[in-house]
C-alpha cells in the first residue's frame, strides 16, 4: 500500500462514540478492580537537532545548536535516574511497559539491556524522539524501530506510543501494517477500546495523560509532591468505582525527571499507598491487551 490510506479518516472514521455507562463491564481475574500500568519512557535526544524537553531555556529564549545543557539533562536521566528505576521496580517485583526509542539498543545498549534482562516489555515509541509530523519515511521509521526491538529482544513488540503521543491521519493504518496491536496515543477512556484501520483492528489502551510527569513538572511547573497527590488522587477514585465495573490507571515516568534524586521518593510513595490496598494488578501494555483480547477477540 502507499504511505498511508487513500483518504484521511478522522477519529470519528475509525471508532463509534461510546458512552462508558453503555457497555457491558469487563471482568478481572479474583475480582480485582484497578490495573496499574506503568509506563517508563527511555528516549534518545540527537544533539544536532532542537531538544524535546527544556529544563534551562536558551537566553533570550533564542534555539541555540548544540543544546548542551538540556541534552545533558536528559543523558542524566540514562546515566543515573534510569538505575533508581530499576532498583525501584526490582525491589517492588514489577516489569513495567517501556516506551522505548528503538535507537536505545544502539545508543544505550546497557540500559536497554537491563531492562530486557528484568523482563520489561518493550513498546515501540519510533526510532529516536521526534514528532511523528517530522518524519519524513513513516512507515519505514516504523518498520525499522519494530525490527531493532525484536531483534534485541527476541520478541516482536505489541504496543506502541508515539512520541509525545503524536500521530499523523495515517498513523494507525501504518502500525497495524507492521504488526502493532496496541497504542497508547488515544488517551479518552478509562478502558480498552477498537478502532479500525484499513490493515485490521488496532486497541487503544488507556493512557493516563495528565499523570505523566512531563505535563505535571515540566510544563504545568508543579511541585513533585503534587504530582504524588494527582496520582494518589486518581487511583482512589478509580478504585472506588471499580468495585462496579474495572479501571485501568496509567502512570508514565521519564528518568531525566521522576529518576532525579530530589523526586523519587515521591514515586517511591506513589506505589506504597496503592500497595495498601487490595484488588490491584500490576500489568505491562501486553498483558492488558492480551487480557482485553481474550473478552472481546479483536485478533485471531
Amino acid at each position: 500500500m502507499a504511505d498511508g490510506p487513500s483518504h484521511f479518516r478522522k477519529p470519528s472514521e475509525r471508532v463509534d462514540f461510546s458512552a462508558i455507562v453503555d457497555r457491558p463491564p469487563l471482568e478481572l481475574p479474583g475480582k480485582a478492580r484497578v490495573i496499574v500500568w506503568t509506563i517508563v519512557n527511555f528516549e534518545v535526544w540527537d544533539i544536532s537537532r532542537p531538544m524535546a524537553r527544556q529544563v534551562i531555556p536558551a537566553p533570550t529564549g533564542q534555539v541555540l545548536l548544540p543544546d548542551v545543557p538540556n541534552w545533558s539533562w536528559h543523558e542524566y536521566g540514562m546515566r543515573v535516574g534510569a538505575w533508581r528505576f530499576f532498583d525501584l521496580y526490582k525491589r517492588l517485583g514489577l516489569r513495567p511497559t517501556l516506551s522505548a526509542n528503538a535507537r536505545i539498543c544502539e545508543d544505550y545498549e546497557r540500559v536497554a539491556a537491563e531492562a530486557r534482562d528484568q523482563g520489561w516489555e518493550f513498546m515501540g515509541h519510533a526510532y529516536e524522539q521526534m514528532p511523528i509530523h517530522k518524519v519524513e519515511d513513516q512507515r519505514g521509521m516504523i518498520h525499522k524501530s519494530m525490527d531493532i526491538m525484536e531483534k534485541f529482544t527476541g520478541q516482536r513488540p505489541v504496543g506502541w506510543l508515539g512520541p509525545g503521543l503524536t500521530q499523523t491521519y495515517e498513523t494507525p493504518e501504518l502500525l497495524a501494517e507492521a504488526g502493532v496491536r496496541y497504542i497508547g496515543d488515544w488517551v479518552y477512556d478509562d478502558e480498552p477500546t477498537v478502532i479500525s484501520t484499513d490493515n485490521g483492528p488496532l486497541v487503544t489502551l488507556p493512557y493516563s495523560v495528565e499523570l505523566n510527569d512531563i505535563p505535571t513538572m515540566i510544563v504545568q511547573h508543579h511541585e513533585s509532591s503534587y504530582w504524588k497527590t494527582k496520582c494518589c488522587d486518581q487511583f482512589d477514585r478509580l478504585w472506588k468505582e471499580g468495585a462496579d465495573r474495572p479501571r485501568i490507571m496509567a502512570i508514565a515516568i521519564h528518568p531525566y525527571i521522576s529518576g532525579q534524586p530530589h523526586r523519587i521518593r515521591y514515586l517511591e510513595e506513589i506505589y506504597d499507598h496503592i500497595g495498601s490496598h487490595d484488588g490491584v494488578l500490576h500489568w505491562n501494555g501486553r498483558e492488558i491487551y492480551e487480557w482485553f483480547n481474550t473478552q472481546r477477540k479483536v485478533h485471531p
